[in-house]
């Protein structure tokens, strides 16, 4: 099947391969999207407006792979993308595995990375345009944290079912 390009731009271009249309990072750019937990128990949570939303949305830290520096691995951006939105440098960093986001409409794919060994660097909240709002919320109360943000009309990435599901949290906290 040949696919067509529509439309590109600097990070997102859209495909067609017969009747399906998709949304593909240009340049085979990848994410890591990051849990990480600090000292006292906490994990690190944002929250940034998102354009496509025209909303704010709660999210775990996360960025984009080599967009910046060619040959970037997973665990640099990482660090990299934790200190920028959250102020927070990471000792250690381990993958956790590849996912995809919404294979039905886009061929975006993350790196899931636990991040550990916190040191606090700063206040975070991203570059001038991001205006992201750090959350420390302890790991026992994240289901009702969510629920409070999604009452009050704030998005949920459903990245976030990772951390509310699964057990992830109670063995990175170590319960």
């Amino acid at each position: 099947m040949t696919t067509e390009t529509v439309w590109e731009g600097r990070y997102l271009s859209v495909r067609k391969a017969g009747t399906w249309e998709y949304a593909e990072r240009s340049g085979d750019i990848t994410a890591a999207v990051i849990v990480a937990i600090d000292g006292e128990g906490q994990l690190l949570l944002v929250e940034q407006y998102r354009v496509p939303l025209g909303r704010a949305c709660l999210e775990l830290p996360a960025g984009l792979v080599g967009d910046d520096s060619a040959g970037e691995s997973v665990a640099e951006a990482a660090r990299r993308e934790l200190e920028e939105e959250t102020g927070y440098h990471a000792a250690t960093v381990e993958e956790r595995g590849e996912f995809f986001s919404s294979p039905g409409m886009t061929s975006e794919r993350f790196t899931l990375v636990v991040a550990t060994g916190l040191t606090r660097t700063g206040d975070g909240g991203g570059d001038a345009q991001e205006n992201i709002t750090v959350h420390r919320v302890p790991v026992d109360a994240v289901e009702g944290f969510v629920a409070a943000k999604r009452r009050a009309g704030v998005a949920i990435d459903a990245k976030m079912l990772l951390v509310l599901g699964g057990g992830l949290l109670a063995e990175v906290a170590g319960r």
